[in-house]
């Protein structure tokens, strides 16, 4: 019992960190930027202000209140699994901690999902404001996901002679991220690198 009690303790702790680091740098971006305003920190990283209605790495493929509702029910049965497997010894603490950094980049970005429309003026060609409930720039559910991490690693244009892509400049890594898909991401690339069998395991106790 007592293995356990510290195993959902650490998870809590993960999660929680993680959010309030995730919501701090958005906070501070937001409130110091306009929107596509960047700032070089090296030729391969920058701080890079944008928003999107709430898919990892900026990509906009459904409606917004289908992704904060989708997002909603997601990280509800993330809560309930993460529970569940972390009084379930057959799941070691490395699998749990991954769980509990996905966990927490679904609820930083959900948390802009709901309330930032509502508390934050917009960003477009102005430093966005922290304003009362109901006076920002959108509804509740149709806030904006603040991004900000970009790393164009190298960059390169396409030979003219290539079919469809030639004469085309190619930029690695081009996508715009922030804090939160990367817990998402990291926890999920460490879960299939080794501990892609504990997925399908059944974690009832």
């Amino acid at each position: 019992m007592q293995t356990k009690n510290k195993r959902m303790t650490l998870s809590m702790i993960i999660v929680f960190l993680a959010i309030i680091i995730d919501q701090i740098i958005k906070f501070a971006v937001k409130l110091s930027m306009f929107k596509h305003e960047s700032i070089r920190i090296f030729d391969w990283f920058y701080i890079y202000f944008t928003e999107n209605k709430g898919m990892a790495f900026g990509m906009e493929l459904f409606d917004k209140l289908f992704l904060t509702t989708f997002r909603m029910v997601a990280v509800a049965f993330i809560i309930y699994y993460l529970v569940k497997i972390a009084k379930n010894i057959k799941f070691p603490t490395g699998y749990i901690v991954c769980i509990a950094f996905v966990l927490a980049g679904a609820i930083g970005n959900l948390i802009d999902s709901m309330i930032y429309g509502e508390i934050f003026t917009d960003s477009d060609g102005r430093i966005a404001e922290l304003v009362t409930w109901g006076s920002g720039y959108g509804e509740f559910l149709h806030g904006q996901v603040v991004d900000m991490f970009y790393f164009p690693l190298f960059s390169f244009d396409w030979p003219e002679w290539l079919p469809i892509i030639g004469g085309e400049h190619f930029i690695f890594f081009s996508p715009i991220f922030n804090f939160a898909d990367a817990c998402v991401s990291c926890g999920m690339i460490a879960i299939l690198l080794f501990y892609g069998k504990y997925l399908n395991m059944n974690f009832k106790n």
